[in-house]
């Protein structure tokens, strides 16, 4: 069967009478059983999805079907849907199944998406490798032997290995945007607030958002737009209403940006951990552009060390508060050996948490605790603070920020599982953008020689969403 890159594309298959839903469905299934050994889904809804593609079609042939009629998504495994089980790849959760559904689900539901299945992820969003999940690592789409990043590792294969048309995945520092650039797909981290966290499984709740991940940058938008605007179960939202959908004849060009300025990061150029490959490609970019007339400008950040430490007191701190509901008391998981109400929260959290939740719950506990809270997580506010100030300093005189998405390709499955701080620094260009609390998106733009994918990044004011597609357009005209 043909492959789609749009959803647009999709429709138009269907209304021609090439295709349909149920035939769409039959493929993704198809090609999900051929590559289960990447292990990206931990459950897909075969008989439920065929049943709801039917349906699809009828309503198509009726003309009633909604804008995402034809288009099979999958669900990171961190999203509640009502009916269906929900475990963040942890075994603390072991069995519960979803009573509600979340908001951003919901409005994709209601818009006529199939959904096909949950994906595989780090254990409660928490890792760069997707190596942390209680079910086994997921693998990279193009290299085997290789991490798909994370948390949302298994969306991002999902959706470049072929086995959905789009997915949705969450990103706390990265987790959209890393994944993305490592499979060679397009990862949107929207403006904090943009889409409603409710039915989120909450890692950090200052800094989650959930995001589409995609083949194409209109698909990006399309998605964007409906999960957007107000809701009144998540206090922390924009109450605003839902961002209209963009169109590539809205582009940076036919929009007057004739000289677009593009701010770069010289850490991110100059910085000692950076891939040749990497460098190389972004330099080239960056030469492209001031050939096509656009503006690069160069600033200092000295905070870039700072980042991810500050990220790391804050999300753990977080994390240490929201993951205390798992007790193994009302739901999910509770030890086989416990015998009274301690035992049974001792027992039941070591037992089925794994070692990478353990040790940021226990890292949160600690910054949290009376004699520290002054020295790291008041500390660590007020660098996110300043951090937030820098960004949007520099976006005063700048369109958008550009760098790379990540420091390297995708790295080998196990290469930095045994070293945490090497771990921790994968995130290293993708958490400002969650400190700040800007809409960033990964562009899949450039492949090593060896044909491993690289992304580059633009970062825009918070609330800029549809710039930040007018530019990307425009970048990815200079794509490789």
């Amino acid at each position: 069967m043909k492959s789609f890159t749009q959803i647009s594309e999709i429709r138009s298959a269907i209304e021609s009478g090439s295709t349909t839903c149920v035939e769409l469905v039959g493929n993704y299934l198809s090609v999900i059983e051929s590559k289960k050994d990447l292990n990206a889904f931990l459950e897909v809804w075969d008989v439920e999805a065929r049943e709801r593609a039917a349906e699809i079609d009828l309503k198509i042939k009726a003309g009633t079907a909604g804008p995402l009629a034809g288009a099979v998504i999958a669900l990171k495994d961190n999203m509640a849907y009502k009916g269906h089980k929900v475990s963040n790849s942890s075994k603390i959760l072991d069995g519960f199944e979803s009573v509600f559904t979340a908001t951003a689900v919901q409005r994709l539901y209601d818009a006529d998406a199939i959904f096909i299945g949950r994906t595989n992820c780090d254990e409660f969003a928490m890792g760069a490798s997707n190596e942390n999940s209680a079910f086994g690592p997921v693998k990279n789409a193009f290299d085997p032997e290789r991490v798909p990043g994370g948390s949302s590792g298994g969306s991002a294969v999902a959706v470049a290995a072929g086995m959905c048309h789009a997915a949705l995945g969450s990103d706390t520092g990265g987790s959209i945007r890393q994944p993305a650039a490592f499979n060679g797909i397009f990862g949107l981290k929207p403006t904090y607030g943009r889409i409603s966290r409710w039915g989120l499984l909450a890692y950090a709740s200052s800094f989650d958002q959930i995001g589409p991940m995609t083949h194409s940058l209109e698909d990006c938008a399309l998605l964007t737009s409906i999960m957007s605007g107000a809701d009144g179960q998540d206090a922390s939202m924009l109450q605003e209403n839902r961002i209209p959908v963009w169109q590539k004849s809205n582009s940076a060009e036919v929009a007057g940006f004739s000289k677009l300025r593009f701010a770069v990061m010289k850490q991110a150029v100059e910085h000692e951990g950076i891939d040749p490959e990497v460098a190389e490609s972004f330099k080239t970019l960056l030469s492209d552009l001031e050939k096509a007339g656009h503006e690069i400008t160069y600033f200092d950040f000295p905070l870039l060390d700072h980042l991810v430490p500050a990220y790391y007191v804050l999300t753990t701190a977080e994390a240490s508060s929201n993951l205390s509901r798992y007790s193994g008391m009302m739901y999910g998981f509770r030890s086989q050996n416990a015998t009274d109400l301690e035992s049974t929260y001792v027992l039941s959290r070591s037992e089925g948490f794994g070692p990478e939740v353990k040790r940021r719950i226990m890292l949160g506990t600690f910054v949290l605790s009376s004699d520290q809270y002054d020295a790291y997580y008041e500390k660590a506010q007020k660098v996110r603070r300043i951090i937030q100030n820098e960004t949007l300093k520099t976006l005063e005189s700048a369109d958008a920020i550009l760098i790379p998405t990540t420091s390297t390709p995708a790295f080998k499955l196990g290469e930095k599982s045994k070293d945490p701080v090497s771990m921790y620094l994968a995130d290293l260009f993708t958490v400002q953008a969650n400190l700040a609390g800007n809409p960033a998106i990964s562009i899949p733009m450039f492949k090593t020689q060896s044909g491993l994918p690289m992304g580059v990044q633009l970062m825009t004011k918070p609330g800029e969403d549809i710039k930040l597609f007018d530019l990307s357009s425009e970048v990815l005209k200079f794509s490789k």
